[in-house]
């Protein structure tokens, strides 16, 4: 809200996140071995839309985390580190809206709630609409100081960010997939693991 954003702002985020990515690990792992030793269902993961709701704050996560470490190193970066910390924080509201609404089909979901899952889309609508405003109005002020050649450490977190942000938004487009073919083309389809895995295990090679 200040615009301040420096290298102290670098360090004060990273433990804060870091503690958010590893209670979402920690979760995920949990299920996936729930799911497998306890419900025997054959498999740690399946691409499921509730898996991929938590899946996909945790990439975000991971590069915000990489990302802040430029920003306290080199003071670079602030206007992509804000983005992904906005997009984290709102992906896990529209994780909460995928499983609490019911608009698509999963094992994993519980107590679908259609007027539930309307709250929380509106609060994900204020929430990202309010803070991609604020950032609109405010990206000019974060200037970059530092500065890094193509080849060092600062330039690989830079790759690793846009690979992590590029799958997030592969798992996003698989995941929604089958509700926009419904809405717009009248269709009813599944998106399953032969998509994701062709379509996510490059990212992941690279």
């Amino acid at each position: 809200i200040e615009g301040r954003v420096d290298a102290a702002w670098g360090r004060w985020v990273r433990p804060w996140t870091l503690a958010a990515w590893v209670f979402l690990t920690i979760g995920i792992a949990l299920g996936s071995w729930w799911a497998y030793y306890e419900l025997g269902w054959g498999g740690f993961w399946f691409w499921d839309p509730v898996e991929n709701a938590s899946f996909m704050p945790w990439l975000f996560a991971a590069a915000l985390l990489h990302s802040a470490i430029v920003v306290e190193k080199r003071e670079s970066l602030k206007n992509w580190t804000i983005l992904l910390a906005i997009f984290a924080f709102g992906y896990s509201i529209m994780g909460t809206f995928i499983v609490r609404s019911g608009v698509l089909t999963s094992v994993h979901a519980f107590a679908n709630d259609p007027d539930r899952g309307v709250f929380i889309l509106i609060i994900l609508g204020v929430f990202m609409g309010g803070a991609l405003t604020l950032f609109s109005v405010r990206a000019s002020e974060l200037e970059s100081k530092g500065v890094f050649s193509y080849v060092s450490r600062e330039s690989a977190l830079v790759m690793n960010n846009i690979l992590l942000a590029v799958s997030s938004f592969v798992v996003f487009v698989g995941t929604i997939w089958p509700l926009v073919a419904e809405l717009f083309f009248d269709r009813k389809l599944s998106v399953g693991a032969p998509f994701f895995n062709l379509a996510f295990t490059p990212f992941m090679i690279a």
